[in-house]
């Protein structure tokens, strides 16, 4: 009996409740929900850049055209009367590649998936038709488009950092297996490689073959992979050495490491322009002798505004002023890995960390060239040297990062 009233009592106040609820229902009706747009910000973390990468971009592009216009003006006077010659040319492509990457940094990065094969074959196109081209100097890289021109190689270091992220995304349980780790990226590799060779240009065949090892590494190749093929690479260049096929790298390593010292005419020389790169990084000292106040400049030192002008960079601004800058390409370097690490998937791992490499490895590169602890291979420094090819491909493979960045999670700093 006590059972069954407290059932009832239960029921009555399930029912109390239901009526309250009812009543307060009718007393307040729901409201309407209003759904606000969201606003666009350009600089937004999500929705806009990546602040602090970006900015790092633009300070370099602004000191790399300030040095590159101070280490120019001397030999374009001379050489075409227009002391502002490379510098106006120079502008122009930083303001052109500035908007690339504006416009590729809104492009969602993942169509880049799609077309990789594709962009692998307009660069093996590229190099095919350099090779087309006559040459009086024997030496063909570029493809002549009226004033202008544009560098194949600089297409080749993308598109093999584009489809070994590719690839590496796509088959990233398999890649310590040779058939899907070692094969296509050797494959990619070597055929890359022969066509650079046939031009020739050695030092695009060394950035792109670290470039490689560092995509399979990033996408879980095994380290004894790249140890079998670093045995292979050294024997195959004693291969070309003893056939004679390396005559014009021969001729550029001489007088490696010996630009100081004289032992020839010929060999004194060949080194005439590593040594002048010695003689303004001395002269420089700590602090430099002022921003312009170069010597090496006026005519001591060939093409001052290419692959040396880190050289004037030191005599102008001193140890102090390059460490600074070899910083900030640390911190942009450092910064694009950041993003890369934080994407949303595989793809973008890979992708923005091959780019950023590519950057790093020229600049180490082109610092060990111009000290004379490499061969004078003609590697450009990346946002100093003058090139409009490199510059625009440059700032576009940056625009691809901030794409990345776009949909990375990333903190505000």
């Amino acid at each position: 009996m006590s059972q069954y009233s407290t059932g009832t009592n239960s029921t009555r106040r399930y029912s109390t409740t239901g009526a309250s609820s009812r009543n307060h229902t009718s007393q307040n009706p729901p409201q309407r929900v209003v759904k606000r747009k969201k606003q666009f910000s350009l600089l937004s973390i999500g929705k806009g850049l990546d602040v602090p990468f970006c900015m790092l971009i633009v300070l370099l592009l602004a000191i790399g055209i300030t040095m590159m216009f101070s280490a120019s003006y001397p030999v374009a006077f001379y050489e075409i009367g227009d002391s502002y010659y490379y510098l106006k040319r120079q502008l122009l492509f930083a303001i052109v590649g500035l908007a690339i990457m504006l416009a590729v940094s809104y492009f969602d990065y993942h169509h880049f998936h799609r077309f990789s094969a594709l962009i692998l074959g307009v660069s093996y196109f590229a190099l095919i038709v350099v090779l087309l081209i006559p040459s009086e100097t024997g030496v063909r890289r570029w493809i002549g488009i009226g004033d202008y021109g544009i560098q194949a190689s600089e297409i080749s270091k993308f598109a093999i950092i584009l489809f070994l992220a590719h690839w590496g995304s796509r088959y990233y349980n398999k890649m310590h297996t040779f058939k899907y780790g070692v094969l296509p990226g050797a494959a990619v590799f070597v055929s890359t490689a022969i066509l650079l060779l046939l031009e020739p240009h050695y030092s695009c065949i060394v950035i792109v073959a670290l470039l490689t090892v560092i995509m399979l590494f990033v996408s879980g190749i095994r380290i004894k992979w790249i140890a079998i093929a670093a045995v292979l690479l050294a024997a195959a260049i004693l291969l070309l050495w003893a056939t004679g096929l390396l005559t014009y790298a021969m001729d550029r390593m001489d007088g490696w490491g010996k630009a100081l010292e004289y032992i020839d005419e010929d060999q004194w020389q060949q080194t005439w322009q590593t040594r002048n790169s010695l003689y303004a990084i001395g002269s420089g000292g700590l602090f430099g002798l002022g921003l312009g106040q170069s010597r090496q400049k006026y005519l001591y030192l060939p093409e001052p505004q290419n692959d040396f002008v880190f050289a004037i960079v030191c005599e102008e601004l001193g140890l102090i002023g390059a460490i600074a800058i070899l910083l900030i390409f640390a911190l942009l370097v450092w910064r694009g890995i950041v993003i890369s690490l934080r994407a949303k998937d595989r793809f973008g791992k890979l992708l923005g960390i091959g780019l950023v490499s590519q950057i790093g490895l020229q600049v180490i590169l082109n610092i060990l060239v111009i000290t004379d602890w490499l061969p004078n291979t003609g590697i450009s420094l990346p946002f100093f040297s003058y090139g409009g090819s490199s510059l625009l491909m440059l700032l576009f493979q940056m625009g691809i990062v901030l794409s990345i960045s776009r949909s990375a999670n990333i903190e505000k700093i």
